[in-house]
């Protein structure tokens, strides 16, 4: 296990030297984790819109248990604070999702968006510098003409190595509605990007130009009863993609049936059960995640109680659901009062599509194992997690006698919670955002 701690910018220090929580500031709060498709990196993104990459350790003879280790790589500010004259409207800097490109040559390149502009990053390495010139001095400066008596041929000089991150691509000004997520296509030449209201479709070698491929906006705003929620493309069918919304709906489309999919191809819903209708049930029905499978088959998606795995082959219910903390069931008004209750938690798969993970409060994750049916819930927490120490499974106790090993649901933080995670796509690594602290937990190694 590793902890990055936000309190100062990205610097590790030991669980012996790390401050009280309490001095972390909101901008350093993280609200974006991913992996790239090797592993090898991991992005995250913060509310004062920097980004963060974390490089694996490379293995060696005489320290073999350090692979799997991660360390600072680059650190830059994605997005600054801007202003909307026209609408009289401040754009945050908060990254909203990153999302990695698959790397085609030496240098490795990541989409990032704040809730207006999507920016396509790339991180290179150079550890030669060019010495020499004709024209200049070894400072940068213009020689003086009359001085120059030979030509001279530049050389490539060696330096200590440097990372830079440039911006190659920034797409803006399609979006009239905050940006929710970002996907890129399998054919790794385009992109959608998705608001509360509309999917927007890129090139990523043209930034003046999208094409809307849904719009749900109705012609009378006072008649809008959803809005979406998330989208993610098909990892290996370049025309289908999915999206959903507010109701608890995803809708499957293919791009081949039509420019614009406001009609979808399959329409996954499950009805709700009359029974345990509430003042609460629209609420905790939105989905605030939907995840492809690796595999292309399933769909996962979460809602603020549960995970469920749908089969793209079957429409009428899920295949498997997941509760994740029902045990919050009777606190939703509670929850509501504190605004809890509108938390967007995300969820991922493991590599062999066998387990899921997703975040719950006080700062509790929870892994459920598909094929076993078996789950745990596990803490990211520096009082009881130290490097290279097994963490022990949590329980939450609902009412009656509390065992020792077990908390309260009475006595849960909901102040802490695991919104973002990220799960290494071969490998059982798993990064876990907890406020403005990274864990990086690995499977247990002989």
């Amino acid at each position: 296990m590793k902890c990055f701690s936000r309190y100062l910018p990205y610097l590790f220090r030991p669980s012996s030297t790390i401050l009280s929580s309490s001095c972390h500031t909101e901008a350093d709060i993280i609200s974006t984790v991913e992996f790239n498709p090797t592993g090898e990196l991991l992005a995250t993104g913060d509310k004062g819109g920097r980004v963060v990459v974390f490089q694996r350790e490379q293995e060696s003879k005489n320290q073999p248990h350090r692979r799997g280790e991660y360390n600072v790589y680059s650190t830059f500010q994605s997005h600054e604070p801007e202003f909307d004259y026209l609408k009289s409207l401040e754009i945050e800097e908060k990254i909203n999702k990153i999302r990695w490109l698959p790397q085609q040559n030496a240098a490795y390149f990541l989409l990032s968006t704040n809730d207006k502009t999507v920016k396509l990053w790339k991180v290179s390495e150079r550890d030669k510098r060019p010495e020499g010139y004709n024209l200049k001095d070894e400072e940068g400066r213009i020689r003086d003409p009359t001085t120059i008596t030979a030509l001279r041929v530049p050389v490539l000089q060696p330096m200590d190595l440097m990372v830079e991150a440039t911006p190659r691509r920034v797409f803006s000004n399609a979006h009239t509605y905050h940006i929710n997520s970002i996907s890129v296509n399998s054919d790794y030449e385009t992109y959608m990007s998705t608001d509360d209201l509309r999917i927007n479709l890129w090139n990523l070698e043209i930034t003046n130009r999208s094409f809307n491929i849904v719009d749900i906006k109705p012609a009378n705003m006072e008649m809008l009863t959803e809005v979406i929620t998330a989208a993610e493309f098909q990892p290996s069918q370049c025309n289908t993609f999915v999206y959903s919304s507010s109701k608890g709906s995803i809708r499957l489309c293919d791009m081949r049936a039509s420019a614009l999919c406001d009609n979808h191809s399959k329409l996954f819903e499950e009805p709700e059960d009359p029974s345990n209708r509430s003042f609460f049930s629209e609420i905790i029905s939105s989905i605030s995640d939907v995840k492809f499978s690796h595999s292309g088959r399933y769909l996962m998606t979460r809602d603020y109680l549960t995970v469920k795995v749908w089969d793209l082959n079957m429409e009428s219910k899920p295949l498997e659901t997941y509760q994740v903390h029902d045990y919050l069931r009777s606190k939703l008004c509670s929850l509501y009062e504190n605004d809890c209750i509108f938390d967007k938690f995300e969820c991922v798969w493991n590599g062999s599509d066998s387990v899921i993970m997703t975040g719950s409060y006080n700062n509790f994750f929870r892994m459920f194992d598909r094929n076993t049916k078996r789950d745990v819930t596990l803490e990211a927490s520096r009082e009881n997690s130290k490097p290279r120490a097994i963490l022990k499974p949590r329980k939450v106790c609902v009412g009656g006698k509390r065992r020792k090993d077990e908390i309260s649901v009475d006595s849960l933080d909901f102040s802490k919670k695991i919104l973002h995670s990220a799960w290494h796509p071969s490998e059982n690594i798993i990064a876990v955002a907890a406020t403005n602290n990274l864990y990086i937990f690995q499977d247990k190694v002989n």
